[in-house]
Parts: C-alpha cells; structure tokens; sequence
C-alpha cells in the first residue's frame, strides 16, 4: 500500500492510475459492504440464534432491529463529526468499535449480551458509513477520477443487502451463527491496518457541535424507527399502532423532530444547516432513496421468509437463491455508472425504477406452485436490474452541487434517508403481509400483497424522481473537477 496523508494542511489526493488510486477504494468500498451485509447477513442465521438463546419472536426481531435503530438514528452525527473530528479519524473510531463488537457479540453467552452487541456494531457503523463517501472525495479530487472511483465504489458496496442472505446462508450451513459476527473482525483487522496507509485525513471544519441539534434529531429518529418497528412488530396478524408505547413513541417523535427544525433554524452552528435542503436534486435524491430502500429493505425480509416456510429451503439454498441477483445487481449497478455519465443522473434513474416497479410487480405472483425460473427468479432479475441501474445515479445526485466542508454531512443525510427507508418498509410491509395473513390464513396471501404494495412503492419513487430530478443534475455537477 502506498501512504497517503496531508500535505500543508489539505488531504493529498491519490496519484493517478496504478495501486495508489485503488487501494482507498477498495479500503472504503468493502468497509461499507461490510457495515451493510451487517444489516441482512443475520436474516438466515435467525432461527439458530433463537435457538441457542431461546428467544421469544418478539426478541429475535430485535437481533435485527437493535442493529439498523442506531445505525439509522446516528448517522447524522456521524457525518457530521466526521467534518468536524475529521472524516479518517471517525472513520477509524467507527471501525474498531464495529469489530470490537463484532468479536464480543462471536462469543455471547446470553441474550441480552449478543443484543447489546449488536446495538455497538450499529452505532461503530452509523460513525464511519457516512464518512465513506465523503473520503472519497477528499482522495480524489478531479472529476474523471473520482468517477471512476464513485463506479467502483457503489458496485461493491451496492451488493450489500443482496449478498446478506447467501453469505448467512453458507456461514450457517457449514459453520455456525456465531461466525455471521465473527467474519466481521478478520475484515476489520484488515481495513484497520491499512486505514492510515491509503487514506487521506481531512482538514477538520473550525466548529462545535450542535448538542441540541444532535440530540432532537438524533432522539426523534430513533424513537420513529422504534415506533414503526414495534407497531408492526406481531406476527400474530395485529398490528400494534394503538399501544400507549406506540403512540407516545411517535407523538415524541414528532415533536423532537419539531424542536430540530426550531434549533437548527436558530442556530449559529447547527448540525443540518438548512441550505443543504435547498438543492432540488437533492432532495429528490434522498425522497427516492427512502422510498426504494423502503421496498428493498421488505423485499428481502418476506422473500427470505416465503422460500424457506413456502418452499421449503434450507439456510444454504435460501443463500444460493440470491447469488444470481447479486450478479445482476452488480450488472446493473456497473451498467448505470457508465450510462449518467453519457447522459446524466435522471435517465438511468427513471429506467431503472420503472424496471424495479414491474419486475416487484411480476413477483407479486410468487406462489406454492410456482417454479423458480417464472416465479422468482425472471421477476427478481428485472426488478434487481433495474434497481440497480439506479445506485451510481442516485448516489451522485445526493452529493451534487455539495460545499466541502459539508460532503460527510450530505453523505450523512443520504445514508440515513436509506436506513429509515429500510425500518420504515419492514413495518409497512410487515402490517400489509401480517394482517391479510390473519385475514385470509394464507403466508402466500400475505407476501404476495406485500410485494405488490412494494411495487407501488417503487413507482412513487420514480414519480418523485421524473417530478423532482432536474434534467441538468449531472456527473459533472456531483464530481467538479
């Protein structure tokens, strides 16, 4: 690895073409792959974990939720110390809390153990994932390059949820639960040893933090996530929107929320300042990045679930299922970086989601007699395709346009609209597919209008993306030279 560091006060860029300029990408690339397997690497491994530590449903779904509430919730402020703290220095404190917690939650003896385990790797990633972007360009600062790097980077990290279930399912097959924690600390080691290496330290913004800010935002997120999980959270066929803790839970939330807005409009140095909203292809970026992660995000929670209770797979083949759409995920995404920078962000994006409505659509067919080929696996390559066409030019709409000195902020923001998006479709799909379960006494029933809500979800984002995307966001205005 070639050292990179800080040259008279400003991050000295990679030099062009070789080792030096991959190394950073691969460094943050498989760092962000590695805090979004996290997320979904755990869904096969359920059932063993429930049964070595005898949890009730009500606790197992909190070894996934008690993973994306903080990272969801702390992502702001992880941005925004990374621009404060400085974006390398955050990113490692991130790092060796996620594999620190990663190794401890490997050798949990008890429940509460593996949950307070999982609940640090949650706030390590929520540190160093919204610094990943903004890293990237402080280490590649011309446009050409630094698309180059952004292609690579959204095509390994972009594989993240999809590859969850085949990594869990391999992992749980031939070895046991414990090492779905365990695979993260080897990983780790690795990045940490080369952190200091190939990364580039930013020049730290001169500021405080916003300790109001922080915590109304930070409070107010985590108390809707906890809400919508926890109302959605029967699979008895009832949702659970009218318990006193449901409500007061988002009647706090809403009002946390309220006072972030008060603060940050009154703030001398806010946490989220305002202006950043003020770009409309942002905007859209991140109502599009809720709206797709809230489709994505259930998509694969109930897909899991249908072919291993519907079906009848196993772990293994429930893993193996998902090895083609990684492929033609990665496809996709590759395929989309290339296309926006011939013809902007808004083409491949508007494709893209119109290929995931109808592909969601498609699967929202799936039943106990379909075959794999017409039933899951044409349907989930169109939808998966399509969606990923969409990652290279969202994630560049998202930090379009993007001041310095608020790049891990944007990014930030970006990373949290997906997180919340993610929480928010387990809920709203959960409610969907729970109550027509209960309804019609049929899992089938169920998933299936839970893929078509999906699907509906899918064709609101690219309604949100044709109204809200300018024709004139393009690569050139995400990555200046």
């Amino acid at each position: 690895m070639t050292a990179l560091g800080t040259s008279g006060g400003q991050p000295r860029p990679a030099a062009a073409g070789g080792l030096t300029e991959r190394w950073p990408v691969a460094v943050l690339s498989i760092a962000q792959l590695m805090f979004l397997l996290d997320a979904t690497i755990v869904n096969v491994a359920l059932p063993a974990i429930q049964q070595a530590m005898r949890l009730s449903g009500p606790s197992l779904e909190w070894m996934v939720s008690g993973y994306s509430v903080p990272f969801g919730g702390l992502l702001l402020l992880g941005g925004r110390a990374g621009d404060i703290i400085g974006r390398r220095r955050v990113f490692t404190g991130g790092l060796v809390l996620f594999t620190a917690a990663s190794a401890l939650g490997g050798l949990a003896p008890v429940s509460w153990w593996l949950l307070a385990c999982r609940t640090a790797q949650g706030i390590g990633a929520a540190a160093a994932y919204p610094t990943t972007l903004a890293l990237i360009t402080a280490t590649f600062p011309d446009g050409s390059r630094r698309q180059r790097a952004i292609g690579t980077f959204t095509v390994i990290a972009g594989t993240g949820n999809v590859a969850g279930p085949l990594a869990g399912g391999i992992i749980v097959s031939y070895l046991s639960w414990r090492y779905v924690m365990f695979v993260n600390v080897p990983i780790g080691a690795f990045l940490l040893a080369g952190v200091s290496r190939v990364l580039p330290e930013t020049v730290p913004e001169p500021g405080r933090f916003d300790a109001a800010g922080a915590l109304s935002v930070t409070g107010g997120v985590v108390l809707a996530i906890y809400a919508l999980i926890t109302g959605a959270a029967g699979q008895d066929g009832r949702a659970h929107w009218g318990s006193a803790t449901v409500v007061a839970c988002l009647a706090a939330a809403v009002v946390l929320l309220i006072a972030f807005v008060v603060v940050e409009r009154r703030g001398r140095q806010p946490l989220v300042p305002l202006r950043i909203f003020g770009d409309r292809g942002r905007n859209g970026s991140y109502v599009v990045s809720i709206l797709l992660s809230t489709s994505m995000f259930g998509v694969v929670f109930f897909l899991t679930l249908f072919v291993q209770r519907v079906w009848g797979y196993s772990p293994l083949q429930t893993g193996i299922i998902y090895l083609p759409l990684a492929l033609v995920l990665l496809a996709g995404t590759w395929s989309g970086g290339r296309i926006m920078r011939k013809t902007g962000v808004r083409l491949p994006l508007c494709v893209g989601l119109a290929a995931g409505a109808a592909g969601m659509a498609w699967l929202s067919r799936i039943g106990p007699g379909s075959g794999y080929a017409t039933g899951l696996l044409l349907p989930s390559v169109v939808a998966y395709g399509g969606l990923g066409l969409t990652m290279a030019p969202l994630t560049a709409a998202a930090v379009a346009r993007v001041e310095p000195g608020e790049a891990g902020l944007a990014s930030g923001l970006f990373s949290a609209a997906r997180q919340v998006g993610g929480a928010t479709g387990l809920a709203m799909l959960g409610t969907v597919t729970w109550t027509t379960v209960a309804a019609r006494q049929s899992l089938t029933a169920g998933i299936e209008r839970g893929f078509a809500v999906a699907a509906g979800i899918v064709g609101l984002a690219l309604l949100a993306a044709a109204v809200a995307i300018p024709r004139e966001v393009s690569i050139r205005s995400a990555w200046p030279s």
